[in-house]
Parts: structure tokens; C-alpha cells; sequence
């Protein structure tokens, strides 16, 4: 190590987290988008103070609904981040076009620096897609840089398409979760807050660790 390096200061790697938030118009139903949007803002509140030691928790939204997806929150370190503006629930299914965005950012690396920690990506969903899906995915699970992410995924009710959420999902221990209402939404976000936290503190944060879903009795179980 050279001299310089030894007084240069260590500054955190980014930790990414991106959610591919559902918001087509059966969301607003049940409660759906109301329990989205509550997890969505506990868990950037709870990555606000974590501490950023070895990585930095940064955040960002994609959401697909009405006529096509657009990235809500670009990626933001979580302590950067006041509030959380509620998404809204209208239109279609356009999925195909968050996965496109989905992988642009996780290749650009002004976005996502090559120093950063494995992305983790969340897909959250209670329907079908109403375009085309598959190319997208594939560019994503055998892109460069993509192909390493963590990804998880979630089905809302009955309706949601879970071939398609299998699929995406391709953490071992962490295989789709059902969510039958909107309680099982926020303790879904829990758990994956908990399994980024524990990551941005561990002296491995690339290595992924294990969700821990919340039973309505406060009993934890794992995948």
C-alpha cells in the first residue's frame, strides 16, 4: 500500500435497492396501493438511518402502471431522502418497459458506479403484463452487470401472474411470496428491509442473507 493510500478516507460503497412497484388500477383496490406505499415509506425511513460505515443504502422506484413505466425516484442515498411522495393506482400492466429501465440504470455506471455492492431488486405485482416482458427480462438477467443483482419478487391476491414472478425471483432461499392482503405487503417490505440492513452492515455486504417473513402472531419464519 502506498503512502497515499493509507491517509486517503475510506468512503461507503452504494448498496442499490430499486423497486418495480405494480400501480395498474387493480392496485388501487383492497387496500393494495395504500399498503405499497406504507412499506415503501417505512423502509426508506428505516435505510435513513442506517448506519453507512461500509455501504450506503440507496434507493430508487420504478413504477409501471397507466400507459407506460417511468422511474419515479431515481436512485437517491436513503439519508438524502425527506419524504416519500405516495404513487397512485391507474391504467395498465406495462412491466415490460420497467425491466428496460430497470436495466439501463443498472448498466450505466454514472448511475450505478462500478465500486457499488450488488444491486438488490424488488418486483411487486397483482396482475399480468399487458406487454411484451420476456426480451426485457432476458436482457436483464444476462446483462453485464445486471445479471448480478439480487432479485425478489411478490404476488398480490390471486390474480397476480406467478410464472412470471418465479421467474424474476432467483435468490434460492427467498422463492416468490404470496401476499393474500395488505398486511402481508408491509411485512414483506420488512423483511426485505431487514435483509438490506443486516447486508450494509455485514463485512460482506454482496453477499445476500436470508428473509425473514413476519407472521400476523409476531412469530419470524424463513423462507
Amino acid at each position: 500500500m502506498s503512502e497515499l493510500k493509507k491517509f486517503q478516507v475510506q468512503t461507503a460503497r452504494p448498496l442499490p435497492i430499486i423497486v418495480l412497484a405494480d400501480t395498474s388500477g387493480s392496485m388501487s383496490v383492497d387496500g393494495k396501493i395504500e399498503a405499497l406505499n406504507k412499506g415503501l415509506k417505512d423502509m426508506i425511513q428505516s435505510f435513513a438511518g442506517e448506519s453507512r460505515l461500509r455501504a450506503e443504502i440507496q434507493v430508487s422506484v420504478i413504477t409501471f402502471g397507466g400507459n407506460q413505466a417511468s422511474v419515479s425516484l431515481p436512485l437517491t442515498p436513503a439519508h438524502q431522502l425527506s419524504g416519500f411522495t405516495p404513487l397512485t393506482a391507474e391504467g395498465m400492466t406495462p412491466l415490460g418497459g420497467a425491466l428496460t429501465l430497470l436495466s439501463d440504470m443498472i448498466e450505466d455506471k454514472d448511475s450505478v458506479p462500478s465500486r457499488a455492492y450488488r444491486p438488490v431488486v424488488v418486483l411487486v405485482s397483482d396482475g399480468y403484463p399487458n406487454d411484451e416482458w420476456q426480451g426485457p427480462f432476458q436482457r436483464l438477467a444476462k446483462g453485464e452487470r445486471s445479471a448480478k443483482a439480487t432479485r425478489f419478487a411478490m404476488a398480490i391476491g390471486a390474480d397476480a401472474d406467478e410464472d412470471m414472478l418465479s421467474t424474476f425471483a432467483n435468490d434460492p432461499e427467498a422463492p416468490l411470496f404470496r401476499a393474500e392482503n395488505a398486511a402481508d405487503i408491509h411485512r414483506f417490505f420488512r423483511a426485505v428491509t431487514m435483509s438490506v440492513s443486516a447486508r450494509s452492515q455485514s463485512a460482506t455486504p454482496n453477499q445476500s442473507t436470508p428473509l425473514q417473513i413476519q407472521k400476523g402472531d409476531d412469530q419470524d419464519w424463513e423462507f
